[in-house]
């Protein structure tokens, strides 16, 4: 059910392109277009003064590329990439685009990936508007071209490997791989189960079994906590103690 409604801009340099997602934008009902711009200059301007939740942006562009626009935008701010060169979807996929939508492109297919970010941004602002309390039971991560479900209770901790994550889980010898920033998916772990502990670990903080030192054991594997990030899990240790 779409109960939000999704301000939008559209990013085009083909007058013809523009005028079509622009024919999409007004039949969807949670959509609510606020611009449409030949270039992403244009966008860029515009977008000082109106922020909005969602682009529907090209990426083969003059002067500046879609790709090149979008990771100079707010975090807030999602893409829904358009283009008619598959060969992006993967540079799509590292900015992590909301959904990619190769040219040229039904409205079926448009109300797909309208529906996504309908999706996306109803669980995000519904978190927002409900701060009571930070804990979170499941996400949905992208691999091997499926979004799988993750339930959090049985992660025991986040690998960061260059663009990728392994997502180590109770239960199961290989790990999930996802193509995504540590960073990123800090931001979107609840704070009072998951913990940073070293630049390419997250740890569940409820499947620590011990603390040795400055390192962690989770399922026989040894983590070590680096000086960066040990204050704050001394923090939680102390607080946690009993003797």
């Amino acid at each position: 059910m779409n109960n939000l409604k999704i301000s939008c801009v559209i990013v085009d340099d083909e007058p013809m392109a523009l005028n079509l997602v622009e024919s999409y934008v007004e039949k969807t009902p949670f959509l609510e277009l606020k611009k449409k711009c030949s270039s992403a200059i244009e966008a860029m301007e515009f977008l000082k003064s109106t922020p909005v939740d969602l682009l529907f942006l090209d990426i083969q562009m003059p002067d500046l590329t879609g790709i090149e626009f979008s990771k100079m935008l707010p975090k807030d701010t999602r893409v829904i990439f358009t283009t008619a060169f598959d060969e992006y979807a993967l540079e799509g996929f590292k900015v992590e685009a909301l959904d990619y939508l190769l040219k040229p492109f039904d409205y079926a297919e448009f109300l797909a990936a309208a529906n996504k970010a309908s999706t996306w941004f109803n669980l995000v602002k519904g978190k927002q508007a409900t701060p009571v309390t930070e804990e979170k039971e499941f996400l949905f991560v992208k691999s091997e071209y499926k979004q799988v479900r993750i339930k959090l209770a049985d992660v025991l901790y986040f690998e960061g490997l260059k663009d990728y994550i392994k997502i180590w889980l109770k239960d199961n010898p290989r790990p999930i791989l996802t193509l995504m920033s540590l960073k990123s998916l800090e931001d979107e772990l609840p704070k009072t189960q998951f913990m940073r502990v070293h630049r390419s670990f997250i740890v569940s903080l409820n499947n620590i079994n011990v603390i040795e030192r400055s390192q962690i054991l989770i399922n026989d594997q040894r983590i070590t906590v680096s000086d960066q990030y040990k204050p704050k899990f001394l923090e939680f240790v102390n607080g946690n103690s009993f003797n």
